[in-house]
């Protein structure tokens, strides 16, 4: 099929754009290159580069997509809290441009969007239908996108799909930044910095491989819409994560313990049980496993 992969120069999204050549799809990448980087991109790639936040009818018309997945977004909570007019302008008018130019081309939309960040605290592994209770803009803003994606299917008849992924580590994460704590550990050890461990480290999250993540992405395309958490299931503390990410690395450093930061989740953690039933997905990639894999693509 021909798909456009907006974002797709950034983390996420360039694994998302190699999946799709590899099973021999025309793959076009929408990206502004604000944090994506162009040499993440394979040559059989067509890179178009374009804000999401400018109309996207005349490339979608030219392009003529079957499927579109969303990755673009801004993505760093601690910038949806300072400017939260710029995160809604990307992630919910950025949404509905792209909503817009699918829907003149009939095209389905794959919606990258987030569990923790829109669940809040969880006492137990959350279902898609645990309540809703971001923390931060940022999480209010993908909730804001995801229930746009519903009305259309509601309003048009579309079969768009969102997914709310847990916490995305692996290979090409950017370790500067709004990063995952894992590309952050393993860059301080890589320069020989001190990683830094907020409160006691007791917080957990659902940390999920990214070749996971990109195989429940395009086991999304084709379904009839949806809401479908991509996680693992199992929380790990901070603590643990750390040990895990120092024994891989083979390395000595200790972290430095810092105060807690305000509003921070204690628990973050997603069932993908109905990914599992419904789109035939469960994560294959150990945290162990992974972990390997992203330390091997950083030490070289």
């Amino acid at each position: 099929m021909l798909a456009v992969v907006t974002g797709g120069a950034g983390f996420i999204g360039s694994h998302v754009v190699e999946a799709l050549l590899a099973r021999g799809d025309e793959v076009h990448v929408v990206d502004d290159l604000s944090s994506g980087k162009p040499e993440r991109l394979p040559a059989e790639a067509t890179l178009h580069r374009h804000d999401i936040r400018e109309p996207l009818d005349a490339l979608f018309g030219e392009l003529a997509p079957e499927t579109v997945f969303h990755l673009a977004a801004q993505a760093d909570v601690r910038v949806s809290v300072e400017r939260p007019d710029f995160d809604a302008d990307v992630n919910v008018l950025g949404t509905i441009r792209v909503l817009e130019a699918a829907r003149a081309k009939d095209a389905q939309i794959v919606f990258s969007s987030t569990g923790g960040a829109i669940y809040g605290e969880c006492e137990a592994p959350a279902d898609e239908e645990h309540r809703r209770r971001p923390l931060a803009p940022y999480g209010t803003s993908k909730l804001c996108g995801e229930e746009y994606l519903a009305t259309y299917n509601r309003l048009h008849g579309t079969r768009h799909v969102t997914l709310r992924f847990g916490n995305v580590y692996g290979p090409r994460q950017d370790p500067h930044g709004e990063a995952g704590v894992v590309a952050i550990f393993f860059g301080l050890f890589a320069s020989g910095g001190t990683p830094k461990i907020f409160g006691e480290g007791t917080q957990t999250r659902d940390y999920v491989y990214v070749g996971d993540v990109v195989a429940a992405t395009l086991a999304a395309a084709g379904q009839d819409g949806g809401v479908f958490n991509v996680g693992t299931g199992i929380e790990t503390s901070v603590l643990d994560l750390y040990d895990a990410c120092r024994a891989v690395a083979a390395s000595e450093t200790r972290a430095e313990h810092a105060e807690a930061r305000a509003g921070e989740l204690q628990r973050s953690v997603l069932d993908p049980s109905r990914a599992e039933r419904e789109l035939g997905w469960r994560p294959r990639v150990s945290l162990d496993e992974g972990l390997r894999e992203t330390w091997r693509s950083i030490a070289g």
